[in-house]
């Protein structure tokens, strides 16, 4: 894979709220569900998710940054350590061994280097390097991770706005209880990691990513980290002013209509929307909707027969 901080294009160093930006930024615009039948797009997203996973894990970016693990999280150099110290006799008797004898014999390798007397450690060193590249190359071939699956939730609006755990059915009879964070938003995706497809010849697991879903609810709508909703309210209070219980995401709260209040007026309940990554709450905002009683009530008849006002006079043309 890519260098990670490349395919996420954030600088080497990045702080955490950095990294996690660029990722949902570049994940929301990749995301399979938006492009449908787009096998680049698939994979772009695949090397993002990867270079987060790898970024996003405080322990794993430490080891990558000094350069003992690939970008896949698996260990550099597996012939480190397979030294000799400077002994060509035993090296000699190993490789010998390994290749049959000719190794110390002066017979010349591919490009005419001579593995005999005078040449052990250069022809040694060859040896290593070939034996450590086809190691490494066979274990990558024969260990390989397992595939990610993707999955959809399904949560409800407070729920999402508020934070909280939901059953998730992985099939197969297994389910895991998964943790939705505050303030989540429809197309967020999480990661559940080692819960994906069962890695080759003991190679790790994928992880599951899972898209969540956030139901629109009959009262609120959110724009960015604000709710909104629309509060019926009768002509007495409209006309008088009242204190009237709202519903919030935390549970219905008292507030103060102003006296003379009209249809699509707006009042702001500070603090009682969404949280945001920086730990504020965006707002609520009440648009309040002036309702009439049934029809036949005989005192707001003749109410409005002796109140009659003209309300389009500035409607009309000049």
């Amino acid at each position: 894979m890519k260098d990670p901080y490349r395919v996420l294009n954030v600088p080497r160093n990045a702080d955490p709220a950095l990294i996690k930006q660029s990722y949902r930024k570049l994940a929301k615009i990749l995301h399979p569900d938006r492009n449908p039948g787009n096998p680049q797009a698939e994979q772009r997203f695949r090397e993002v998710s990867e270079a987060y996973d790898l970024l996003s894990d405080r322990a794993k970016r430490a080891r990558y940054d000094r350069g003992e693990i690939d970008a896949q999280g698996r260990p550099r150099h597996p012939f480190r350590g397979f030294e000799f110290a400077g002994d060509p006799q035993r090296a000699e008797g190993i490789f010998g061994r390994m290749f049959g004898g000719a190794f110390g014999r002066g017979h010349g390798g591919p490009g005419g280097e001579n593995f005999g007397s005078g040449g052990a450690a250069f022809g040694f060193e060859d040896l290593r390097r070939r034996a450590e590249r086809t190691a490494s190359a066979s274990a990558r071939e024969a260990r390989r991770r397992g595939a990610d699956r993707r999955l959809r939730l399904e949560v409800d609006f407070v729920t999402a706005a508020r934070g909280g755990r939901q059953r998730l059915d992985l099939g197969l009879g297994r389910t895991v209880e998964v943790s939705i964070p505050a303030g989540a938003a429809h197309g967020d995706t999480l990661r559940l990691k080692g819960q994906g497809e069962t890695g080759a010849l003991g190679g790790p697991p994928g992880d599951v990513l899972v898209e969540i879903a956030v139901r629109p609810h009959p009262v609120f709508t959110r724009k960015d980290h604000d709710v909104h909703v629309e509060l019926p309210i009768s002509v007495p209070e409209a006309v008088l002013g009242a204190s009237v219980a709202v519903p919030t995401i935390d549970g219905p709260v008292r507030m103060t209509v102003p006296a003379g209040s009209n249809s699509g007026r707006t009042l702001r309940l500070k603090g009682r929307g969404i949280g945001a990554p920086d730990g504020q709450r965006g707002d609520q905002y009440v648009r309040l909707l002036v309702v009439l009683p049934e029809s036949g009530d005989p005192e707001l008849e003749q109410w409005a027969r002796r109140r009659s006002y003209d309300v389009r006079r500035d409607h009309e043309p000049r």
